[in-house]
């Protein structure tokens, strides 16, 4: 028989798209349940997001020794991180040693990706079409697509005329890139032009930011790791793996349960000063109401608005990198190494788009509403379709022809971020409705992994060949999600957490802000009640004589 012959005839237990962190644990967890697994991605090596993700300073904003895998001992004592927050390259050798330790490759189709899964009740198999092999089926799919992993490209009149060369720093080529005498234009300031323009600046005969609305960045204070901190944790890490999964965003850090109205002024500025020292993410734990009470997050905005007066020496400039319309936090915060510090450069311009909004792209450059820019290069910084994106370009038919497209028509309904009603036996990976976007990425992925592999273990025990979500619990689920996110000021901002980034996006809070402690609660519970709120049903006799 020929081999995509075979392959359609084949039925795996399970189709995997998506070799990131996810991707490649759930492989792992289901080759240790003794189930059949192939894996789908659209790249042609593992990574996910650090395959992609390679523009110049990309750096990761958790800490090197909490942002990997703790499920094997071997493999994180063996694993050496060379910086306290690693680079891209770093963490994608690191992506390839799991690859290697553990030879995950075996399962991975490479260089494809699917376009369509569609579900048959009568077999319960879903059938994935992909854009370069025969269908494949299997009993469940597993959505390991992550949740920045679909760039979004702005619609600007005259893109596709320029005639230089252009990027996007979710997609960026493999081979170094030199700008070396080039003009370049950035488009956009978030976290990856905050990691972005400085290097480029260092490099580039000069640089013109294009700043739609400026974001919080805190200083990373990234340095080598040394001997002894590493061994540290190290000798520690079955503790402090533990602790971190019960904290509110799955990284340990230095927590200060104080409001910060309980403080005097010259107390609170010492402990703002203190923590813009320690650097990085740790700033927004300077106290315990930043994200819920506005006049103690006025006192954050206040202290980092002073910082960049302090740090740009141009006034004018300084103001209009000053963030106004949003809490500080409440958009993922930025960490830099030497951002504002960039805008002292000479070689350097920032254009305010709301002073002088874009008009157009040329083939020789840029147009704002107040002039022309030439520009030899333009790399667009524009974010991505975050959570929702790579899994709405998958065209998904589920139970009676419904489709996940018009089941999310109003935003992701979910329940736990795990599944979605009307979607049988297929799983998310830190989906919509689950911490995923505010936590420690790979933290809140073997937690997902963990549960998924557990839940299929059960179903097998107990002889159940389909689970699907029970749209009255996924329906409480989306209600208590939003009810905790609005108790927050995380909603006062415009940001990708809501879909404001993306136009004609639905408007909705997509991330669990409750946290990773109480949500792995949530979920252990539900397990241990009998998977409560999903709905379980029997092999079919036709399922049981394939099986």
């Amino acid at each position: 028989m020929p081999q995509d012959a075979a392959e359609s005839a084949r039925i795996h237990d399970v189709v995997i798209v998506g070799a990131g962190f996810g991707g490649m644990y759930m492989l792992h967890r289901l080759r240790g349940l003794g189930l059949s697994a192939k894996v789908i991605e659209a790249g042609s090596g593992v990574g996910g997001t650090w395959y992609w993700n390679r523009y110049p300073g990309a750096r990761c904003d958790v800490e090197s020794m909490q942002y990997s895998f703790g499920f094997s001992d071997e493999l994180q004592q063996a694993w050496r991180w060379s910086e306290l927050f690693s680079g891209q390259p770093e963490i994608l050798r690191y992506a390839n040693f799991v690859a290697d330790t553990f030879d995950l490759r075996r399962d991975i189709t490479f260089n494809t990706r699917v376009q369509a899964a569609s579900w048959d009740e009568a077999t319960a198999c879903w059938t994935v079409s992909t854009d370069s092999t025969a269908p494949v089926r299997a009993h469940h799919v597993i959505m390991a697509t992550g949740c920045l992993s679909s760039s979004r490209m702005p619609d600007i009149a005259g893109r596709d005329t320029f005639k230089g060369r252009t990027f996007h720093t979710g997609q960026w080529p493999h081979q170094e890139i030199d700008f070396t005498d080039q003009v370049v234009g950035v488009i956009g300031t978030g976290s990856s032009a905050i990691q972005s323009i400085p290097v480029i600046a260092a490099q580039a005969k000069h640089v013109y930011v294009f700043q739609r609305t400026p974001n919080f960045s805190i200083p990373s204070r990234n340095a080598p790791i040394q001997a002894e901190y590493e061994a540290q944790w190290k000798r520690d890490y079955t503790r402090r793996r533990a602790e971190a999964r019960k904290t509110r965003s799955g990284v340990l850090s230095p927590l200060n349960d104080k409001s910060a109205l309980a403080d005097s002024e010259a107390d609170r500025r010492a402990h703002y000063e203190q923590r813009w020292k320690l650097g990085g993410t740790y700033f927004m734990q300077s106290y315990n109401d930043l994200a819920l009470n506005k006049a103690s997050n006025d006192t954050a905005v206040a202290f980092v608005h002073e910082k960049i007066r302090s740090i740009v020496q141009d006034p004018a400039i300084a103001e209009k990198l000053l963030p106004t319309n949003h809490p500080i936090g409440t958009k993922r915060i930025c960490v830099d190494t030497h951002y504002y510090e960039t805008f002292n450069r000479p070689n350097v311009t920032l254009v305010d788009l709301h002073d002088t909004p874009i008009s157009q792209i040329t083939p020789d450059g840029l147009d704002t509403s107040a002039q022309s820019y030439g520009l030899d290069a333009i790399i667009f910084a524009t974010g991505f379709d975050a959570m929702t994106g790579t899994l709405l370009k998958i065209d998904i038919h589920g139970r009676n022809g419904a489709t996940l497209r018009d089941s999310w028509a109003a935003g992701p309904h979910t329940y736990l971020g795990l599944m979605t009603a009307g979607m049988p036996n297929m799983f998310m990976i830190t989906g919509p409705g689950s911490p995923s976007v505010l936590s420690n990425m790979i933290v809140s992925i073997e937690q997902h992994v963990d549960w998924i592999a557990e839940c299929l273990a059960w179903m097998r025990s107990n002889r159940k060949s389909v689970i699907d979500a029970d749209q009255a619990a996924q329906d409480a689920w989306v209600a208590h999600v939003n009810d905790v996110a609005h108790r927050t000021l995380y909603p006062q901002a415009n940001s990708w957490y809501m879909g404001a980034n993306i136009p004609g996006k639905p408007q909705v809070f997509m991330p669990y802000i409750g946290g990773v402690g109480v949500y792995r609660e949530k979920c252990e519970a539900i397990a241990a009640a009998g998977y409560e709120g999903f709905v379980m049903t029997h092999a079919t006799a036709a399922v049981q004589a394939a099986e």
